[in-house]
């Protein structure tokens, strides 16, 4: 059984995947999206490809969708065992606005109602990585969302955050059961074959849909696949708390990692899907002025001497900013 004086989770922290072309990456998050790119940095494990973070004005806890582009790699396969669909909230009046916008830069996307009720609109980015932006989310409870005053999509409409993430298992348990007596998540709804469990206020942003596909393929983690989902704790104590926990109950978990930007944990669920336990803080400020977030590459101080080769060895990235309709200005 959990241990009751640890805390909640809060909810989503980010979601990292993997793409191909970085360049073609960012103009699709920003430009299309209208995310703002707030961190531009490397892989900490593999120095030799960037980490890109895409969220909103600050990049709030929440709003994160980070990549590790690699130009040359192979395109991945969605199966059992893996996060198949990121979803991100936006307000309930957008749905029009973003079906056109969508429809203008190209992208094939589906409007129709969700199996718990929620309009939502489901589409592709340039790799397939599986994405719906969810209507009336929960938008006027994304209190520490910023918004990009500066982006491409106005204010009004803009993605609000992240709403939630589906997994895809071959069965129910034990991913249920670790969920619920070991991450204190608690089951809210189910609908269609999909079981929703929440965290924290178990609402937009907090949420987590479980897909149980018996007999499917297990997939491989590549471009157009999700490569860890990350919750949120405020802070060191409140890690170190859910690390003793997880341990105890017999899982496998890092030490804890700094990411300089915050602190990290990983684990994997039963299933097989990497989670991560980060904290809110220090954030993305820490190195940046905010109003320069993203505009050039930012190393952890670790990496620092190793600047001219990790700059050679990155392909250029020329998404300076963002205008009008998600034209890139190089």
């Amino acid at each position: 059984m959990p241990d009751q004086t640890v805390r909640a989770l809060s909810g989503i922290h980010h979601v990292t995947a993997i793409a191909g072309d970085p360049q073609r990456n960012a103009e699709f998050y920003v430009g299309t999206l209208g995310l703002r790119l707030v961190k531009r940095s490397v892989n900490q494990d593999d120095p030799g490809t960037y980490h890109l973070f895409y969220a909103d004005a600050r990049g709030s806890p929440g709003t994160d969708l980070t990549f590790f582009p690699y130009p040359h790699g192979l395109g991945g396969v969605r199966g059992n065992g893996q996060a198949i669909t990121v979803a991100f909230a936006i307000p309930e009046e957008a749905v029009d606005f973003w079906t056109s916008r969508l429809a203008r830069a190209g992208v094939d996307a589906d409007r129709a109602a969700g199996p718990f009720g929620e309009e939502a609109i489901a589409f592709s980015d340039p790799d397939g990585l599986r994405l719906a932006l969810v209507a009336g989310a929960g938008t006027a409870e994304r209190e520490m969302w910023s918004p990009w005053l500066d982006g491409p999509v106005p204010v009004d409409v803009a993605i609000r955050g992240l709403h939630g993430i589906t997994l895809q298992e071959a069965g129910v348990d034990p991913t249920a059961a670790f969920l619920t007596s070991v991450l204190q998540f608690r089951l809210v709804d189910e609908a269609s074959g999909l079981m929703r469990f929440g965290t924290g206020p178990g609402t937009s942003g907090a949420i987590l849909d479980l897909l149980p596909q018996p007999g499917e393929r297990r997939g491989r983690v590549a471009a157009g696949t999700v490569h860890h989902v990350a919750w949120r704790t405020p802070d060191d104590h409140e890690q170190r708390a859910w690390r003793d926990q997880i341990a105890t109950g017999g899982v496998e978990i890092t030490p804890v990692i700094d990411r300089f930007w915050f602190h990290s944990i990983y684990f994997r669920e039963p299933g097989g899907v990497l989670f991560e336990i980060a904290t809110d803080g220090p954030g993305f400020t820490a190195d940046e002025a905010p109003e320069r977030l993203g505009e050039r590459l930012v190393l952890p101080p670790w990496l620092e001497p190793e600047r001219p080769g990790i700059e050679a060895a990155l392909p250029p990235l020329r998404l300076a900013r963002v205008v009008g309709e998600g034209r890139p200005v190089r």
